[in-house]
């Protein structure tokens, strides 16, 4: 059996390592034919150093950078040639492909970048932090009260840029000495000055259901994922009424871990076909496409598990519930609105449809949202949060500017590194 094991390993690894050098050559093809970066251009880089699997952290942000790009030049440094692949095919701000430590070296100095922008907590963020008289500054990928949200690695940046007042006390009850008036910016969501994308179906009278499941996580205290505990039995209760749309958004990397979950995530897109032939005008949606924003504005009621799909949400001020997770072990923080969210159990998913129904009657509980929004995200009036979001960089670029002359420019010489080039 351990031969076995072993041996598709070994496969995986390989057929990893062909698209990965099949990816670096498109991806080089592509630059070539491109106008080379202008020297001393770029103001503000945004640091990937992950695949195209966790694209969607960065995806989000696509148009808040390109309003900010406006003002101060922004480059995304890809380090992974399939995440690089797929910025070059998309509406992303400009990408440089720097697989080794000496081509983020070279690019470095061929730049005048002078903030750089973290989305996720990738190890490979170390090898960016060498670089000094810049700032670091993670900006996440969402707003939520998952374990993530409160990890110690953020006091390995200069700065946080924060959504609002639920965030900064998140941290404060758990980071240790962690000055939070000093590190800390809040800024809202600007991705919710962005949302896009098209309706794909016809409004009409059917109540609209968003369900929006995360990944599977992986480890127990991250087991958030609602897919098995909840997933194909509310699906198959609200495809069952006729008068009920869904819209299912599950997380790009359900089953990477759990093949049942995978497993369980294709039978509920098979579900959605199925009734889709039977009712032409059903119109269920499987959306796994990189825009988001008409989701939220377009249900009637969401159901989310414990993720920054929450709080998504929660800012498009409409009726949700929360999936209570099956695992007993993994970590739920009810100091904010989870502590007041309408939780929806597994053994409660058979009755979706009455459940729903409670939902959308419940004025009271709508009218609660509004202290919610405003506490996790501050003032949500168009504009505000990407003015919030320019004004935390501007202040960033004039401090670099008061500390620019005291140091030398040989701090930002390392030593290079080995490291393998198609690293994927």
């Amino acid at each position: 059996m351990g031969l076995v094991t072993d041996v598709k390993k070994a496969a995986a690894l390989l057929r990893k390592a062909v698209v990965s050098r099949g990816a670096v050559r498109e991806v080089r093809q592509t630059i070539e034919q491109m106008p080379p970066h202008p020297q001393n251009h770029y103001r503000v880089a945004v640091y990937f150093a992950d695949g195209v699997v966790n694209m969607y952290q960065l995806r989000q942000w696509y148009k808040p950078l390109a309003e900010l790009g406006k003002t101060w030049p922004v480059v995304v440094i890809s380090r992974v040639a399939t995440a690089a692949r797929a910025l070059l095919a998309e509406d992303a701000p400009p990408v440089a492909f720097v697989p080794t430590v000496r081509d983020v070296e070279n690019f470095i100095s061929e730049q005048d970048i002078r903030v750089v922008l973290y989305v996720n907590q990738n190890t490979r963020n170390f090898q960016m932090f060498r670089y000094g008289r810049r700032w670091h500054v993670f900006i996440n990928h969402g707003e939520s009260d998952k374990m993530y949200m409160t990890t110690n690695q953020y006091k390995a940046y200069d700065y946080a840029f924060i959504a609002g007042e639920a965030a900064r006390e998140r941290l404060g009850r758990v980071l240790w000495d962690y000055d939070l008036d000093k590190r800390t910016m809040q800024i809202g969501r600007p991705q919710a000055d962005h949302y896009s994308g098209l309706l794909p179906y016809t409004p009409d009278d059917r109540i609209v259901v968003l369900y929006a499941p995360t990944w599977e996580g992986d480890r127990p205290s991250a087991h958030y994922g609602s897919i098995l505990s909840h997933g194909e039995t509310l699906i198959a209760a609200l495809l069952a009424t006729g008068r009920h749309r869904v819209i299912y958004r599950p997380h790009p990397r359900s089953g990477v871990v759990n093949p049942e979950y995978g497993a369980a995530n294709r039978r509920i897109i098979s579900a959605l076909a199925s009734a889709n032939a039977a009712d032409l005008g059903a119109h269920h949606v499987f959306d796994d496409g990189p825009e988001l924003g008409w989701q939220l504005s377009a249900a009637d009621v969401a159901i989310v598990d414990i993720s920054a799909m929450v709080y998504d949400r929660l800012a498009a001020d409409r009726p949700l519930m929360v999936t209570r997770p099956a695992d007993p072990e993994a970590v739920i923080d009810t100091h904010g609105y989870l502590s007041a969210c309408e939780w929806l159990d597994g053994t409660d998913a058979a009755g979706i449809v009455a459940e729903t129904d409670r939902v959308l009657g419940d004025a009271d509980a709508v009218a609660r949202l509004e202290q919610w929004v405003t506490f996790y995200f501050g003032d949500t009036t168009p504009g505000a949060a990407t003015h919030r979001f320019h004004a935390a960089v501007g202040r960033l670029m004039d401090s670099w500017e008061a500390w620019h002359g005291q140091g030398s420019a040989d701090d930002d010489e390392e030593p290079e590194s080995d490291e393998a080039e198609f690293d994927d």
